[in-house]
């Protein structure tokens, strides 16, 4: 064998090594997932409830931003319940009978995860109805005169639907869930057992300080926080001495540009644009990503909330509009003549289609 194929499976170890730590990453028991108290508590009932009557768990719904937990959360309820979980996608299921196969094959009590579930294309929700409420899917067999319709049973399953923008789901589809739960962003003392947790289990060593600074620039995220404490290791290992301090993380953030709050520098400019190109708003989200080279869903989904949170963005029925906090946090100057913090309406989703 020569070097180079030595070196090769020595590449190929190494990821697989770097690949099951990050899968262990990901709890598997309730009682090791950190935060969502409520969540948590309303499925712990509800899992215990359904295997005391020895039945399926009702269906599930989780909502909010991404990076929470929702998948995480799927791969929990089968792993509590003992069953096999079957994960897909709302966008990879494009037609009615790939959604028939997936719930044919599943087994009594089994549990399909459906991530982006309000990206189903609604010929092929209309297959869930009937699999959700009766346990029973109806396919037609011919064409023309000759066609006829067959009822085939399935076993009793749990559908876990997980979304990012329950506002999308048709009513019909969300009416037959169960159980709906909001997943919402991390608190600061949660973000820091999540950086602690993953500091032990890539066994790294970390001062409280360095988790501190970390857990704070992680937008209450923890796929957030996973990601930016592994590049806070790198920068550990190659220009400190492998041990994450305070200093040394923020040495690496400030590389990465992350500021204190977490904001990077697509935040910052969705948050500039608005000050700066449109005098702080009103503005509609379409202008807006036009304006920032970014899509309007990854605006709406992504960085949007997180801003709303922070208290630097607010929705009106006009538009997008910048906070005094805004202005404060870029060191801008606000305008004699603006006033911004109008009042938002967050159930306002208006989307325009020009300046």
């Amino acid at each position: 064998m020569d070097e180079e194929q030595s070196g090769r499976m020595v590449s190929g170890k190494r990821q697989e090594e770097d690949s099951s730590v990050e899968m262990s990453l990901r709890p598997r028991r309730l009682s090791e997932y950190i935060g969502q108290t409520k969540v948590k508590e309303g499925l712990s009932i509800g899992i215990q409830a359904a295997q005391a009557r020895q039945e399926a768990l009702d269906h599930v719904l989780l909502y909010g931003p991404p990076g929470l937990g929702k998948t995480t959360l799927a791969s929990i309820i089968a792993v509590e319940m003992g069953v096999n979980l079957r994960i897909t996608s709302g966008p990879a299921i494009e037609r009615q009978g790939d959604l028939v196969s997936i719930l044919t094959n599943l087994k009594a009590g089994d549990v399909l995860f459906i991530d982006e579930i309000h990206r189903l294309n609604r010929t092929v929700e209309e297959v869930l109805y009937p699999a959700m409420e009766d346990f029973a899917v109806d396919i037609v067999l011919g064409k023309g005169p000759s066609a006829r319709s067959m009822r085939l049973n399935l076993p009793r399953f749990t559908l876990v639907g997980a979304t990012t923008r329950l506002a999308l789901l048709t009513s019909p589809l969300r009416d037959r869930f169960g159980s709906v739960h909001r997943l919402d962003f991390y608190d600061q003392e949660s973000m820091e057992r999540i950086v602690r947790r993953s500091a032990e289990i890539f066994g790294i060593p970390i001062d409280e300080e360095g988790v501190r600074e970390i857990s704070a620039r992680s937008r209450g995220t923890p796929r957030v926080a996973n990601r930016v404490f592994k590049r806070v290791r790198d920068y550990a290992e190659v220009r400190a001495d492998g041990q994450v301090s305070g200093d040394v993380a923020r040495k690496a953030l400030d590389q990465l540009e992350v500021d204190s709050l977490g904001l990077d520098d697509v935040d910052r400019r969705i948050l500039r644009a608005i000050i700066e190109m449109f005098d702080g708003g009103p503005v509609g989200v379409d202008t807006l990503a036009a304006a920032t080279s970014e899509e309007t869903d990854t605006i709406m989904d992504v960085y949007e909330p997180y801003l709303i949170q922070l208290g630097f963005l607010q929705r009106t029925p006009r538009g997008r509009v910048a906070t005094r906090r805004g202005y404060e946090h870029l060191g801008v100057t606000i305008p004699a003549n603006d006033k911004p913090g109008v009042q938002p309406s967050f159930f306002d989703e208006t989307r325009d289609s020009g300046a």
